[in-house]
């Protein structure tokens, strides 16, 4: 086992073909204990090299309103605030309490509801 960190997308592509190699290996055996390290280093280098921002909070909101079919008045029933505009116009924040109702009426992820905070 000669395994070394992930330095680029050759190495990148090398681990990953590796991987898939030992993908059927024991737990605790040689080769299982390859491929986790393996796993490890490869979560760690897609981690660096393709990180995915959470996306803006009212990005979200707008997003999934349109999946929805959901309009601005829908919303202000939904999350009981008559300024949805200034809260889709990003003047005015989002309360917890919103961010809990969103969550659960409209499943959007907590995370993404609060943003990089």
């Amino acid at each position: 086992m000669n395994i070394k960190v992930i330095k680029n997308k050759k190495e990148y592509g090398k681990a990953l073909k590796r991987m898939e190699e030992l993908w059927d290996a024991k737990p605790k055996s040689k080769d299982g204990e390859e491929l986790d390290v393996l796993a490890t280093l490869i979560e760690k280098y897609e981690t660096e090299q393709y990180n995915i921002e959470f996306p803006d909070p009212i990005e979200a909101i707008k997003f999934r309103m349109e999946q929805l079919g959901i309009e601005q008045n829908d919303l202000a029933k939904i999350i009981g605030a008559n300024r949805v505009s200034e809260i889709l116009n990003k003047k005015r924040p989002l309360s917890i309490n919103m961010i809990r109702v969103l969550r659960e009426e409209l499943s959007i992820p907590a995370d993404s509801l609060l943003g990089n905070i």
